[in-house]
């Protein structure tokens, strides 16, 4: 069946895209979960027959179907050794919305927070709101009946889901939603498959004893997170089956179904109208866990929509995030909790009202030693940090990691504290310090254990601690699966979380909806252990990789890339701020992702049987479209480094592929400027000639669309001994070493002149040495010995002379920025590299502390008005931030300066030059950037401060962008 020509014939037959390569199964091994499973291919079903096919396929052959959007489960929902079907790339419409009775359908690859930007303007939105909302989809959700933040108020996916659109196991085309109980018995007595499952469901749930089986067996009503199982306590609740005036949805049932029961195709969800617009947070800090759960049952009496806590564990791993470092500013002391309570109004008075009664009655509980009060953005910034819980549990550092087990435990709001009491007591005895945090307001906290899964004897507490939990979660008549779905880690516990009867009506319905069991196998029933097929086998031996880069701070390459646990940050697309992942935003394909790179890595350097277990063909397509941008090293909240993965793999795959002659000459393109420069006008005349360049770009597979750049007919190192002497030296306010990079000296010289010329106005001395290049386009072609001489050679050079009263400043911010990345990897004198990178900034960055400490005033410059848009490089946004840039550009009294909210420009050096890497470059390009500068008027001054930038600014609007250097200096008075 696994056959080249079973496959063949299928791919065929599907409008969609079907995969079945090494790359592919092993990107979608696993989700967010701590499972792996390789499956036999990977569809990309583009309509209703594609899947239709597919489950006629799946019956064919014996095999199954495992439904998947983002992936980012966390349970093991969608790993499978059958065919993952992945509906995120093509069912992504929003198909109709009814404004009147405030219902809108779609198909199940929206996006949640795509939906809601959709909605806002009609002032509707969908309630459910998980951590993941910018990149989860709506069939995901539903199929774990998803919660999040705002389910105190909204409710849970189940709540929210009217109708389904769906295919069943048979292949037929089936819609469900509400019908009166009339219609309930006529649906019984179809000659179909869904006739049968009507009669089924009616025959298991009629007997009262079965229901009061059900109640008595079931969690707690008021506990609203309740996945375990199918939701036939919902169905109970009907008129069919009670004297209730609710009418019989099937939908109830379906959603939490994980994908087992039917294949969701569209689905109509009831919105609610947006939130009140005002709001005030209340950050509670407290000094122990359990006083910040026994204040828990005060706060939610204040009508709060967000009560979400944290823990020192995770507070902690937000210090070693750089986006995450912005967002902990409200952060008082060394909390061993914070609870986080929004409270919402349609006035600022009336919210600022209840905020005091909140504040007030805190206060009464003498529980907490700070209570800041967040407004506006700084709210934002607060749920970013909690959202990125998940993420960061990535962070640490080892083989010990949070595992998801037990994490989604949810009880009555009253047993809440006694619960975590004696959950703090069961882990004690299994020598564990938990992580807490989550939705403390809800009754449900993510409680993980910390374990290392790549040792047999923590694989065995991971059972006991789950199995442990388990039977504390039915003494409180809990829910063992709150919002993350019983998927593989928690299944094999439904039948003691709602008794063995109960269970086995789940399996008769199960078989009734799928009897050949195709669709999802081995979730909620007849389940997978729970502690095989991990991502890691127990006790095997770990390879030891070798590497040119220094991979210490992780623990070895094998570890960096194992940092990725698969929360999919990476999904995100450019509407909801960042740069990560410029590619995937172009292409939507999961393999051009951050954690399919990282998951591939992580695939090749475990199993591959080679001496060089970078040398896989797989490897290469991975890291192809990779633009090492570096957004991935701050913005995951795993801080995983692909950029520099990359650099890596390109220097291991090269050792036994060789280097082609394109890779050489862009990575010794220092080399060939300066030749170049002894003939400027020779090597421009043939750069910019349409039929030289032409034959150029054919001959060096360079895009045909790309103009070249051109050299200066005068270096900057050759300006600066010329004026070296000239300089006054009656009065510095100090002494600066100015960075001569490799781009600015030879091509964007003037640049370098407006460098000099603005500091020696603003009465700094500027010296430049005759150092070497930065290495910055050896490092993006994996050429690291060369990039290493470079280091040694400019830390030799700079330890001596770089202080905290002599800094090191750079123009261009993909080359001063290897003082403070890479030269820590590559360089043999660690400590020296470690002291200049404490003292090296980039230029906008030096200014702007000399503006805070008063040396550098608005009366030194224009009083003229202009306007500034303002793009920052990437390397700035992940290592710095563009903040700086903004800040020396608002220096001039009426200047007015936005920054455009883009993420990469798409040139990425080398990569937009590459014919092969052109269209999509410009792709990424045209996501932000490109719009945002067309639209802009000729008045408006256009800035980007990295040279890849502003060449692909001019290639892609035909506008000229100017540095902020040039700008601020032609600003001087």
């Amino acid at each position: 069946m696994q056959s080249d020509t079973f496959f063949k014939d299928l791919k065929r037959q599907l409008n969609g895209d079907f995969q079945y390569d090494d790359l592919t199964k092993a990107i979608y091994a696993t989700d967010a979960s701590v499972y792996r499973k390789l499956p036999l291919a990977v569809a990309y079903p583009k309509t209703v027959e594609d899947i239709k096919q597919l489950i006629e396929f799946a019956k064919k052959n014996k095999t199954s179907l495992i439904p998947r959007t983002a992936g980012t489960s966390l349970a093991g929902q969608c790993v499978g050794h059958g065919i993952i079907v992945d509906v995120s790339k093509y069912f992504t419409k929003i198909l109709y919305l009814d404004e009147k009775n405030r219902t809108v359908k779609v198909q199940p690859g929206v996006i949640r927070d795509e939906l809601n930007n959709y909605l806002k303007s009609f002032g509707l939105f969908f309630g459910p709101n998980t951590s993941t909302s910018n990149r989860c989809m709506i069939g995901g959700m539903v199929g774990n009946n998803s919660s999040g933040t705002t389910s105190i108020q909204y409710g849970v996916t189940r709540d929210k889901v009217l109708e389904l659109k769906t295919i069943l196991s048979d292949g037929s085309e089936v819609k469900f939603h509400e019908i009166s109980k009339d219609n309930f018995h006529k649906k019984t007595k179809l000659n179909s498959l869904e006739g049968l499952v009507y009669k089924t469901i009616y025959k298991e749930l009629a007997s009262e004893n079965v229901q009061n089986e059900i109640l008595k067996q079931f969690p707690k009503p008021e506990i609203h997170r309740r996945n375990t199982g199918y939701a036939i306590d919902e169905l109970i609740a009907s008129d069919v089956f009670s004297d209730s005036e609710e009418k019989f949805n099937m939908c109830k049932l379906l959603s939490g179904s994980e994908g087992t029961l039917a294949f969701t195709t569209e689905i109509t969800l009831k919105l609610d109208v947006l939130p009140p617009k005002e709001s005030i947070m209340v950050a509670a800090h407290f000094k122990s866990i359990q006083n910040c759960l026994n204040a828990v049952e005060t706060v939610m009496k204040h009508n709060l929509h967000t009560c979400e806590m944290m823990d020192k564990t995770i507070l902690d791993l937000t210090k070693h995030n750089k986006t995450q470092q912005e967002n902990r500013q409200f952060i008082v002391g060394d909390p061993q909790a914070i609870l986080m309570c929004e409270i919402k109004g349609e006035t600022l008075k009336a919210v600022q009202s209840k905020a005091q009664l909140l504040i007030k009655d805190i206060d009464s509980l003498n529980l907490s030693y700070a209570n800041p009060i967040l407004v506006a953005e700084d709210i934002d910034k607060a749920i970013e940090l909690r959202k990125a819980g998940l993420g960061l549990l990535g962070n640490i550092i080892g083989d010990k990691k949070t595992a998801a087990c037990i994490e989604d435990t949810a009880v009555a709001l009253p047993d809440l504290a006694s619960y975590i009491k004696e959950f703090t007591q069961l882990m004690t005895s299994n020598n564990q310090e938990a992580v807490y945090y989550a939705h403390a307001g809800a009754g449900e906290l993510h409680l993980r254990p910390i374990l290392n899964l790549k040792k047999k004897e923590d694989v065995v507490l991971f059972r006991k601690i789950t199995t442990d939990v388990a039977h504390l979660v039915k003494k409180y008549k809990g829910s063992m699966s709150g919002e993350h779905g019983d998927g593989i880690v928690r299944a094999e516990f439904i039948p003691l979380m709602i008794g063995e009867a109960n269970y086995q009506i789940l399996k008769r319905i199960k078989s009734v909806f799928d009897s050949e069991n195709i669709l999802n196998p081995g979730k909620i029933v007849d389940a997978f252990p729970m502690d095989e097929n991990l991502r890691y086998v127990p006790d095997r031996k770990e390879p030891e990789i070798e590497t040119f880069l220094d991979f210490s701070d992780s623990l070895g390459i094998l570890r960096e890339a194992e940092k990725c646990n698969g929360s999919g940050d990476c999904r995100k697309l450019p509407e909801f701020g960042g740069t990560m992942c410029p590619s995937y935003r172009a292409t939507r394909n999961e393999k051009d992702t951050t954690r399919a790179r990282a998951n591939a890595l992580r695939e090749f350097l475990t199993n591959s049987e080679k001496a060089n277990k970078f040398n896989h063909k797989e490897l290469k397509e991975v890291f192809d479209l990779c633009l090492s941008c570096k957004a991935c090293a701050s913005e995951c909240p795993s801080s995983v480094d692909v950029a520099t993965l990359k650099a890596e793999f390109l220097y291991q795959y090269q050792q036994e592929n060789g280097i082609s002659l394109r890779t050489k000459l862009f990575a010794y393109n220092n080399q060939l400027n300066d030749l170049g420069a002894k003939f400027s006008w020779i090597t421009n005349f043939i750069f910019s000639n349409l039929l030289t360049s032409f034959l150029l770009k054919k001959s060096f597979g360079i895009a045909l669309k790309r103009s070249l750049p051109l050299i200066s007919n005068k270096s900057l190192s050759e300006y600066y001994k010329d004026i070296e002497n000239q300089i006054n030296t009656d009065y510095f306010i100090s002494t600066v070493y100015l960075f001569n990079d490799e781009f600015t000296n030879h091509l964007d010289t003037q640049i370098g002149l407006d460098a000099l010329a603005l500091l020696q106005a603003l009465n700094y001395k500027v010296i430049i040495l005759n150092h070497a290049e930065s290495g910055r386009a050896f490092l993006s072609k994996g050429l690291l010995k060369q990039a290493k001489k470079v280091a040694n050679k400019n830390v030799e050079i700079f330890k001596d002379r770089i202080t905290s009263e002599t800094p090191l400043v750079g123009i261009e911010p993909s080359a001063i920025f290897t003082f403070k990345d890479e030269y820590l990897k590559l360089a043999d004198d660690k400590a020296s590299a470690q002291n200049i990178a404490k003292h090296t900034f980039l230029i906008e960055e030096f200014l702007q502390q000399e503006i805070i400490l008063g040396n550098i005033t608005t009366e030194q410059f224009t009083k003229e008005a202009k306007s500034i848009k303002f793009h920052g490089h990437c390397h700035q946004k992940a290592m710095s931030n563009q903040k700086s840039s903004f800040d020396i550009l608002n220096l001039p009294k009426n200047y007015i300066v936005t920054t455009i909210p883009s993420g990469c420009c798409g040139m990425a050096g080398s990569f937009g030059y590459e014919k092969e890497h052109y269209e999509l470059s410009m792709q990424v390009g045209e996501q932000t950037l490109f719009p945002a500068i067309r639209g802009t008027d000729d008045e408006t001054i256009i800035s980007a401060n990295g040279t890849s930038c502003r060449h692909q600014i001019k290639d892609g609007t035909q506008k000229e962008a100017k540095h902020p250097i040039t700008i601020l200096k032609e600003a001087l008075i």
